[in-house]
């Protein structure tokens, strides 16, 4: 029987020897290579985090005691040790494990985590509640280098730091985010970390104290003066220390007795404590260790190549960034922004063959659009590449920094609409809601790669203020490329029907047409609109079709509120006459959507063909029997 088979719980991880936990360590981490070869998640991380994971749950009590994981990706080995071993096959799947902490999910899960930096801001709350409630018990928040470059980090450490609560900051160190860090701060931790005259040092004293048989604890007090002079000599001064934090480290993140050791002592230091953790993201598996970016996140993958089954090499992404880099040629004013998500983003061509036009800041979204607005501002042409699930970390900046000023910055929306296993944090279910509201603001979605292309290129030469260009994670699914109609100040009818007609964007078209097919049989005749162009609506062709008395359905991937229903709504309550029709609107009620595959979402959120085909049925059948009465 293995070790990991005995583990259900951290009770169980305490009664380990140092031994057994490092045999451990290599049995989860073989058992992390199967299961995300299979399910795709987060794994080069997870790797990384092995050996700090089990001496958090062997030196402190959870869930009594508080951990705050930051971002949440890297937290498959606390549940695997919290109970959920043998569940953890369900990773990712729909009504399985979440692959990001979920406080309903256990109770071993102190907070809901998906975006970066939050993790010592929710840790000084629990510290400043638990002072309020009279209660006893530790606060650790695990951040990353990565995720401590954005700004909210900051803001929580120096909050934390002039607080004098007891809290402990984890500080990962492996340096990479999604990819390889950048800015100051890494710098000063790369420096940190490999500093010889600290270490050295550090280590004379080290061996000196062990020779000491007993010491009081007024040489304890300036031994320990001692031992940070030697530090604030051999480095530049400690940016933790001058924020008010006790830093302890650098510390051998693979090294469990060690990691213990210092924990344990840890917990005894009054005020806010820095433990800086050296880790090796992708650790134990040679694939890896050698391409940390590409197993941060992936899709399912063979784990004795390293390959993944992707049925392509080419998706929006990588699109995006070819049609970025093959425009640069002829335009020297572009440029491309990111933070921290370059290969991601697809814009890896872009920096290799661009290398002085490519800005990643970091973790920094709303730095990042600020900063393009800076560019905009001395007359270049800033493209801004990021998730649509992390745009709405620089909502404010949007509004404020760059459409007030209607500067012409490009932003490329990546994985809008419901991107599936990563759950509610990474659904980019909001953009058209929050976007749409903002004055000189224009959004554009494609249908396919020819749109896209086009669409890019048309927004590389607006300089009427800003405009978002949305598209889906993964591939296109509408390849049928004839006759697209590339005039994209309008709306394009890609097929007309008399007596319904479908307005829908962006990967939905493809579903449009699969509804268009399965209504055929019922002597449904039903037209497709693109509505690609979401602000402003195409008012003309809208009012077209109001007039025409068609039935009118509309298909979107984005929250209702706010969204193409709102918007095409609004209109028509405006219009001059009315539309007798109930209009069928299909888009995400106001909620927030779970982790599964995409096509399972669709049908919880009955915006699949099935459900859309028997609703539009049902309409016509009940408008026959009205009319045969």
């Amino acid at each position: 029987m293995s070790l990991l088979q005995k583990v259900n719980s951290p009770k169980d991880i305490k009664q380990m020897n140092f031994d057994e936990l490092n045999v451990l360590s290599e049995e989860i981490r073989n058992l992390l290579i199967d299961t995300v070869s299979e399910t795709g998640g987060h794994l080069a991380s997870n790797l990384g985090i092995v050996e700090l994971t089990l001496a958090l749950h062997k030196v402190y009590n959870m869930p009594k005691d508080k951990i705050i994981w930051d971002v949440g990706h890297q937290t498959y080995v606390h549940k695997i040790i919290t109970g959920r071993r043998k569940v953890f096959d369900t990773l990712r799947q729909r009504n399985g494990l979440s692959g990001f902490p979920k406080r309903n999910e256990s109770p071993y899960d102190t907070f809901d985590t998906g975006h970066s930096s939050t993790s010592i801001s929710a840790a000084l709350g629990l510290a400043k509640a638990r002072r309020v409630n009279h209660e006893n018990y530790s606060v650790v928040a695990v951040i990353g280098d990565g995720a401590l470059t954005g700004g909210m980090a900051f803001e929580a450490l120096n909050d934390a730091g002039r607080s004098k609560d007891n809290l402990v900051v984890i500080l990962n160190d492996n340096e990479m985010s999604i990819e390889k860090n950048v800015g100051g701060l890494s710098q000063y931790l790369t420096k940190v970390r490999t500093e010889p005259s600290y270490a050295k040092a550090k280590r004379e004293l080290a061996n000196f104290l062990n020779k000491i048989p007993t010491v009081g604890s007024n040489i304890t007090k300036t031994l320990i003066k001692v031992r940070d002079g030697i530090k604030y000599v051999t480095l530049p001064s400690s940016i933790f220390e001058e924020l008010g934090f006790t830093y302890i480290g650098p510390i051998d993140g693979h090294n469990i007795e060690l990691l213990c050791d210092v924990l344990g002592r840890v917990k005894n230091v009054r005020g806010p404590v820095l433990v800086h953790v050296v880790t090796k993201k992708g650790k134990g598996y040679t694939f890896a260790e050698e391409h940390p970016e590409k197993f941060h996140s992936i899709s399912p993958f063979n784990k004795y190549t390293g390959e993944t089954n992707s049925s392509t090499d080419m998706n929006y992404s990588k699109m995006a960034g070819k049609i970025l880099t093959e425009e640069a040629k002829y335009n020297n004013k572009l440029v491309a922004v990111s933070a921290a998500m370059i290969e991601g983003t697809g814009l890896s061509q872009f920096k290799k063959k661009y290398p002085d036009r490519t800005f990643d800041v970091g973790i920094a979204e709303q730095h990042a659009v600020t900063f393009a607005a800076g560019l905009a501002t001395a007359g270049l042409k800033p493209v801004v590449a990021i998730y649509s699930t992390f745009l709405q970390r620089a909502y404010d900046q949007i509004i404020h920094d760059v459409a007030l000023q209607k500067l012409p910055v490009v932003f490329l929306i990546d994985r809008a609409g419901i991107v599936g296993a990563d759950g509610e944090t990474h659904q980019g279910i909001f953009d058209v809601s929050f976007l749409s509201h903002i004055p000189n603001m224009k959004i554009m979605m494609p249908r396919n790669y020819i749109e896209l292309e086009a669409m890019m290129r048309y927004a590389f030469e607006y300089n009427d203020g800003p405009i978002a260009i949305r598209y889906p994670r993964g591939e296109e699914k509408d390849v049928n490329i004839k006759d697209v109609n590339l005039d994209l100040e309008s709306w394009d009818t890609i097929v007309d029907g008399e007596d319904a007609v479908i307005l829908t964007f962006g990967n939905n078209v493809s579903t449009a047409v699969s509804i268009r097919n399965e209504l055929k049989f019922d002597d449904i005749d039903c037209g497709i609109v693109n509505a690609r162009l979401i602000k402003p609506l195409d008012m003309d062709c809208l009012t077209n079709i109001l007039k025409s008395k068609r039935q009118v359905i509309i298909l979107e991937d984005n929250i209702k509120h706010g969204g193409l229903s709102s918007l095409v709504l609004e209109k028509v309550n405006e219009m001059p006459f009315k539309y007798d029709n109930r209009i069928l609107s299909y888009a995400i009620d106001d909620k927030y959507v779970p982790h599964g595959n995409v096509l399972e979402l669709m049908e919880e959120e009955n915006i699949d063909k099935t459900t859309i085909v028997n609703d539009i049925i049902k309409v016509f059948d009940a408008k026959r029997k009205r009319t045969k009465k």
